[in-house]
């Protein structure tokens, strides 16, 4: 489902793929479309600022530095600003009374990278993303104790699904998302929290969240409830304060001898190198329209790519933001007006239902066909269903793949159809190391139609057989009331 639309990933790939793997896609990607001669690695953009024609041209001025300290100023008629949110650290330590006097080892989690240095420690996991989850779950296996700290808590998912099926394959369905669309979304919230609580009691464990589940991205993570139940983590409220050794939590509970703290409290967006110009928003943020382009500037020639928190993959979704920039500043596509950008971002900031990450939270299906429409690349599935029904059901009822978003249009790739058919065959392929037999099928359904038979053959033979007086004598003589073609199709 990460994968970019126009290369599937590897079929031996596992479907929930090791760091290092992602990272050959990256590598595999780059070589296949003759990308590497493009990129100039072990440089640093130290600014990014507009031409001094800029209101004419609407051109950049770039200055970078590579390893040797050479600077080196380059004019681009066009930026596209991939760097991400995760790039400055948070750490709150200022939010923790106290912690001047806590004496033992701590970090955030972006310097996190092995847990043997806290092998027989005491540890405390300060925040429950999904870092701070899978950390916690990896410390677990090596320190004497683990506590996680959390303010608001978070609604915890496994990575399988029905019959044991990735999740985002299972999830990330147009049937799904039209079901969204229809449905109110409290009800939507309500039911998929009840059937999450049906795994594991949120409020029993510890771990149920002030918000709603489709309000936040939820946490990932197969194993954390395990542990919790285990008690190899222990859940706990937001600190109070630091007393030396000892931390003290808001509902009045303390732990003593705690040897280090690994803070997974996030990290703030930072784009150092560019201009103030391009800051808009309230505390000098970045508000975009689309999640892509500044509004403020005269030419939309500057594209923010994957500033984003995505339900769903984000790969994908930063290549069609990439795909429907480019067609922006080619000329392509025109952006409405500045009055009509101010309204749809107004408008979208008072739909979402978290203003805090209003400017950031995205759903994988609606934000990829809303670019994709634009584009020309939206998949029309009522043609599909009528020209190809074969296809049309799949992009229907199946995993909603980034090749949907190549079977026509700008980019429309030839092997986009057959990569479509054949997900289910790359999703399984890595778990069939070996090979069981399919069992032979069951004899249930079998004996459930003959004890049906047989007691309407006992009815039959009390009621109409005067011969027979009582339910033995009917079993005694049931073949009588059996047709012998029903017999035969049960080989009895």
């Amino acid at each position: 489902m990460m994968c970019f639309s126009d290369l599937p990933m590897p079929a031996h790939f596992p479907n929930f793929m090791h760091n290092s793997q992602l990272l050959q896609y990256l590598q595999l990607y780059a070589a296949h479309f003759n990308l590497l001669q493009h990129i100039h690695f072990q440089t640093t953009v130290l600014s990014v600022k507009q031409s001094p024609d800029f209101a004419c041209s609407g051109q950049w001025e770039v200055l970078t530095e590579d390893r040797d300290g050479l600077k080196k100023i380059h004019i681009f008629d066009a930026v596209l600003v991939c760097t991400g949110h995760y790039t400055k650290p948070v750490m709150p330590l200022k939010d923790f009374p106290g912690f001047e006097t806590f004496k033992g080892e701590y970090c955030h989690s972006s310097e996190y990278k092995d847990p043997e240095p806290y092998k027989g420690k005491k540890v405390v996991v300060v925040g429950i993303g999904n870092s701070g989850a899978d950390i916690a779950v990896e410390l677990s296996r090596v320190a004497k104790k683990t506590f996680v700290s959390t303010r608001q808590g978070a609604w915890v998912i496994r990575r399988t699904s029905h019959k044991g099926c990735p999740f985002d394959i299972t999830a990330f369905t147009r049937l799904l998302d039209l079901q969204g669309l229809l449905l109110p979304r409290h009800l939507i919230n309500w039911v998929s929290e009840r059937e999450l609580n049906q795994k594991y009691d949120h409020r029993l464990y510890g771990l149920m969240p002030k918000h709603r589940l489709f309000d936040q991205i939820p946490v990932i993570n197969d194993d954390l409830p395990a542990c919790i139940l285990l008690g190899v983590v222990v859940m706990k409220p937001h600190i109070q304060e630091f007393q030396g050794s000892t931390v003290a939590f808001v509902n009045g509970t303390k732990e003593e001898q705690i040897d280090a703290v690994v803070f997974c409290t996030g990290y703030n967006c930072s784009f150092p190198f560019l201009t103030a110009s391009v800051f808009t928003g309230p505390g000098h943020n970045l508000n975009l329209y689309k999640h892509i382009f500044p509004p403020s500037l005269e030419h939309p020639t500057l594209a923010i790519i994957g500033l984003i928190e995505p339900w769903g993959p984000i790969m994908p979704m930063a290549e069609m933001q990439a795909r429907w920039a480019t067609q922006v500043i080619t000329g392509v596509i025109h952006l409405p007006s500045k009055e009509a950008i101010e309204t749809e971002m107004k408008g979208n900031m008072k739909r979402c239902p978290s203003p805090k990450h209003g400017n950031l939270l995205v759903k994988y299906i609606p934000y990829m066909d809303e670019l994709a429409n634009e584009l020309g690349v939206r998949p029309n599935i009522l043609r599909l269903l009528l020209t190809d029904p074969r296809l049309g059901f799949r992009v229907l009822f199946g995993p909603c793949t980034p090749c949907q978003y190549r079977l026509r249009g700008p980019g429309k790739w030839a092997g986009a159809r057959n990569a479509i058919l054949t997900v289910w065959d790359r999703v399984s392929k890595p778990m069939m190391t070996r090979v069981v037999p399919e069992s032979r099928p069951s004899r249930l359904p079998k004996l459930l139609v003959l004890s049906i038979l047989l007691v309407a053959a006992i009815y039959a033979g009390k009621r109409h057989s005067k011969l027979l007086e009582s339910p033995m004598a009917a079993l005694n003589n049931w073949r009588m009331y059996v047709p012998a073609a029903v017999l035969r199709v049960l080989k009895i």
